[in-house]
């Protein structure tokens, strides 16, 4: 029981967190307005830089969590 509540727990967070992120990052798009702001094309690549570097870093800890878990994982024969 405690397994499905974990799960849905996950669903649950994994849902609006994603779609949270996903709405923000439409949000940095508008900033490619002209008429409205003012930018470069280094600021363009940090800003890429910084959303590709965080994604790979949460990408890394959920395949360190799925290795670690594997890794630890007892079968008697």
């Amino acid at each position: 029981m405690a397994r499905e509540e974990d799960r849905k727990k996950f669903v649950e967070l994994a849902s609006k967190r994603v779609n949270r992120t996903l709405k923000d990052i439409q949000l940095i798009g508008n900033l490619s307005n002209r008429s409205n702001y003012d930018y470069t094309d280094q600021d363009v690549a940090k800003i890429f830089k910084a959303l590709t570097d965080e994604a790979a870093a949460c990408r890394k800890r959920f395949e360190q969590a799925s290795r670690k878990s594997a890794d630890t994982m007892f079968v008697l024969e």
